[in-house]
């Protein structure tokens, strides 16, 4: 049998609310899966989830990555 190839993952933390950012950041925090403050999602880890955590880096805090 082939051994099965485990998923990293990066789990993310909203630090700061929306209320006061442009558009194109809080389309991001939707794609991100964050809604409200404080919450955590747990995200698989590719180039294009990592770039949008980079967009709103300020706004987020990456809790661990596995």
């Amino acid at each position: 049998m082939a051994a099965k190839a485990t998923k990293k993952v990066i789990t993310v933390k909203l630090k700061k609310g929306s209320i006061a950012c442009n558009p194109t950041q809080r389309a991001t925090l939707q794609g991100l899966g964050l809604k409200r403050r404080e919450q955590v999602t747990v995200l698989e880890n590719t180039p294009s989830v990592r770039g949008m955590i980079k967009k709103v880096l300020h706004l987020v805090e990456v809790v661990s990555e596995t």
